[in-house]
């Protein structure tokens, strides 16, 4: 058989899968099926087609049959030129619009009336059906997306959003296949997608939209915004407009006009199978892809033609994309577009290096949508160096898959590494020791001048590990099992327990391995605790991107009652995660460094609850000190940018345009304009920044507004150290009262009008009449105690406190 035959005899049952009858010239009838294909079909000037398609009778186009292996360029041509041959007598559609050019292994199609036409590469043949729908279509896709889009309006879309939508349309109009868009974790990528989505639909008419999620979890969450979403130039919500499918089953609704699954829903539905199990789509693929990498074989379905797909957004691109489920992606004629906060070199490949908008963590920071964060390092003997348990120690050995406990001697010394924590051995005082230093330094280097535990999340190896922290934090803090609980796929109802956690204020630290690592929106989240290793750099960022949501103060407070705002979030390094080399490629869920075949491991866990860690280190790590001096630049900048506008540090600042004292109401507008501008200049973040930039040069903490002074002064040199403005009040009154004498009752009534001045900046004869003065004789009493001098003394204590 000739490579051309060869190539023929695929096509033509490439073309019977998608619905075509197939036909020899002699004796052809193109009445007998909606969609035939005619070999050979003659043409003028001694011509013939290779094969000339018809729908209803009418030609609609033709096929340019080449060997395997033989470029489709010049097969493209060869097939445009027939469309000037066909016989004058030949029903057809108008232009003749279709033209294919294949050799069974590559197909490429094109749509003359696209415009500026361009040939694509496509999986199989579209449908009879597919074909007859598009030719009757007044416009193609493309026109439509080219001409109909109508210019966006900015609403209440953040300036991200809008330009990532902008772009992604105008990359569309030139019908560039495939996009990417970058934007950071908490920006809203799903937001603009929906979005887009809706502008696509409406104006671009796609016929329906193929969104693809991680794991099920985040379909779910993606639902939610769609239902959510209020159509702007309409005002009624997406989904009361167009049918919005969160698969469940293997069977697209035909109303469906948006269909949201996971790959490996898609690809069980392209093998033709009836159902896929839901706990299946649970799992990260950033994690959980413990199964053959190597891309997985599609072959056409005809129960899901390509066209079923005009456009795909792939949320999350994770790397294996671009490997083992490639080719489903690729089996459809369609757009897609990539949505990720952390796009790898392949990412960037694989979408042909369209990256049409890209919105990093530094720019959400600067804008609000998201908060920065600092490292905080506890290292611990034996999370560095392992251990050794003695031989004749009687210790547990725990099953791993019933985890029940049998009791024994050890018969000779058993050394184990940190690598074999929490796999091989359960050093039980490791995961105590760090918890204990975590809740010891809680309140004094993390959350100073706070009580309450911050929403914390801690990342566990596996669910066994998951489940020994649960109970340690539990008997650490002493409290009820409420406080702490686990969230993995394990749990009894996970989607219950993430609503939880984010809105009880009695759950206040989740453990979890990887089911709330990407994609779960828990914006209360203040801490993160890492008892893992990650040695993905994408996964990494995912995990961090669990704190850098920001949430409204009031929100804030109705789940941590003595949180003001949300200005960064805290990393404790647990495990020396933020110092390891990572890559590209993902590991496995709470892989180690040196992973043991799962046929060589003992079926049993040593349990170590015989040797005592010890802390060697706890601090910031020079992350930190990175992110404090990003802080304190842009507070410096906001202070040269106001300066001739905010009366408050025209004062404090010396301007030459300063008029008056400054008065409490000055510092209020100071700290709405420093939180409008960004919630990293809150006066809790600026105090904790320059704490981890010169501790040496800061003392105490902040607890009023009128720190802010001390925080300008500070920021301006003014001063050397920064001090709560409380205690620079006291100072100076020492001095002023040194050399004075008043007696004990006067000298009671001076402090009360200290510590007045200090909160409020003055002092007026009606402040008498309020607490704390009015309990002890109100401005009577004060009268009587100092008589005339009391206007004297009040203009003395403000110009030297508040100096």
């Amino acid at each position: 058989m000739t490579p051309e035959k060869k190539a023929r005899r695929t096509i033509d049952k490439m073309l019977e899968a998608s619905g075509w009858c197939v036909q020899n010239y002699s004796g052809h009838d193109t009445d007998v099926a909606l969609g035939i294909a005619v070999r050979e079909y003659p043409l003028k000037a001694s011509q013939s087609a290779d094969y000339l398609l018809f729908i209803n009778g009418t030609a609609v186009g033709v096929i340019e049959a080449k060997p395997e292996g033989i470029t489709l360029s010049g097969a493209l041509q060869q097939a445009q030129r027939y469309r000037a041959s066909l016989p004058d007598d030949l029903p057809r559609l108008p232009r003749f619009p279709f033209s294919y050019a294949s050799t069974g292994v590559e197909t490429y199609f094109r749509d003359i009336r696209d415009p500026d036409s361009r040939s694509r590469r496509v999986f199989t043949f579209h449908t009879p059906d597919s074909l007859w729908h598009q030719a009757n279509e007044l416009s193609t896709l493309r026109e439509n997306l080219k001409s109909d889009l109508p210019t966006l309006e900015r609403g209440d879309l953040r300036t991200c959003q809008f330009e990532a939508i902008t772009e992604l349309e105008k990359s569309l109009a030139e019908s560039r296949q495939r996009a990417l868009i970058q934007m950071a974790t908490g920006s809203g990528k799903t937001h603009a997608a929906v979005s887009s989505v809706y502008r696509l639909i409406k104006f671009g008419r796609a016929k329906r939209v193929l969104f693809l999620v991680d794991r099920n979890n985040l379909g779910r969450q993606t639902h939610r915004e769609f239902q959510a979403y209020t159509a702007p130039d309409d005002g009624r919500k997406f989904t009361e407009l167009y049918n919005v499918q969160h698969l469940s089953t293997n069977v697209i609704d035909e109303p469906s006009k948006v269909c949201i699954t996971t790959l490996q829903r898609l690809y069980a539905m392209l093998k033709g199978e009836t159902d896929y199990a839901s706990d299946a789509e649970e799992g990260s693929a950033f994690e959980n892809d413990t199964e053959d990498p190597s891309p997985q074989p599609v072959t056409y379905n005809p129960v899901i033609p390509i066209d079923t797909f005009d456009v795909i957004i792939v949320d999350e691109c994770h790397r294996s994309i671009y490997g083992k489920w490639r080719q489903v992606l690729e089996y459809f004629d369609a757009f897609i577009i990539g949505l990720t906060a952390t796009p790898y070199q392949q990412t960037l490949a694989f979408f042909n290096h369209n990256l049409v908008s890209e919105y990093r963590h530094e720019q959400a920071i600067e804008d609000n949508a998201n908060v920065g964060y600092y490292v905080y390092r506890i290292k611990t003997e034996i999370t560095q160096s392992g251990s050794t348990l003695e031989a004749g120690s009687y210790v547990a050995r725990r099953d791993r898959q019933n985890r029940r406990l049998n009791w024994d001697a050890l018969d000779a010394d058993v050394e184990y590494t940190e690598n074999q924590l929490d796999r091989d051995v359960v050093a039980v005082d490791q995961i105590r020791t760090v918890l204990e230093t975590f809740k010891a330094k809680l309140f004094i280097d993390l959350f100073p001048n706070r009580h309450i535990v911050p929403k914390t999340l801690i990342f566990a190896k596996d669910d066994s590990h998951a489940e020994d922290i649960v109970h340690i934090v539990r008997e650490v803090f002493a409290k009820g099992d409420e406080f702490c609980q686990k969230i993995t796929y394990q749990s009894d109802r996970p989607e219950d327990l993430i609503r939880r956690f984010r809105t009880d204020p009695i759950f206040r630290i989740a453990v979890s391995v990887d089911m709330i690592s990407t994609g779960t929106d828990i914006k209360p989240l203040e801490c993160l605790i890492f008892m893992r290793a990650v040695r993905s750099s994408g996964y990494f960022e995912q995990m961090k991107g669990r704190g850098v949501r920001v949430i409204h103060p009031d929100d804030l407070r109705a789940v941590t009652g003595d949180a003001n705002t949300k200005t960064h979030f805290i990393i404790v390094d647990a495990v020396g995660v933020c110092d390891s080399v990572k890559t590209d490629s993902q590991s496995l869920p709470g892989e180690p460094s040196d992973p043991i075949r799962p046929s060589n491991r003992d079926p049993n866990q040593l349990i170590d609850d015989i040797n005592e860690d010890e802390i060697l280190d706890t601090g910031f790590e020079d992350e930190s000190f990175t992110q404090a001096v990003t802080v304190i630049h842009g507070f410096k900048q906001f202070i040269s940018q106001n300066m001739d506008k905010l009366s408050a540090l025209q004062i404090l600042c010396r301007h030459p345009e300063a008029q008056g004292t400054l008065i409490e109401d000055d510092l209020k507008t100071l700290e709405e304009a420093l939180l409008q501008h960004s919630n990293s200049l809150s006066r809790e973040s600026l105090w904790f920044a320059y704490q981890r930039r010169s501790p040496e040069n800061v003392h105490g903490s902040t607890d009023q507004r009128t720190d802010l002074i001390s925080l300008v002064r500070f920021a301006n040199g003014d001063n050397f150290f920064l001090e709560p403005f409380r205690v620079t009040v006291n100072r100076h009154f020492e001095e002023w009262i040194t050399g004075k004498h008043f007696t004990p009752e006067q000298h009671k009534w001076l402090k009360m009008i200290r510590d007045h001045i200090a909160t409020s900046l003055d002092i007026q004869i009606e402040d008498f009449e309020y607490a704390p003065f009015a309990e002890l004789g109100n401005g009577a009493k004060v009268y009587q105690l100092f008589g005339d001098a009391l206007g004297d003394i009040l203009r003395e204590l403000m110009e030297k406190l508040v100096s």
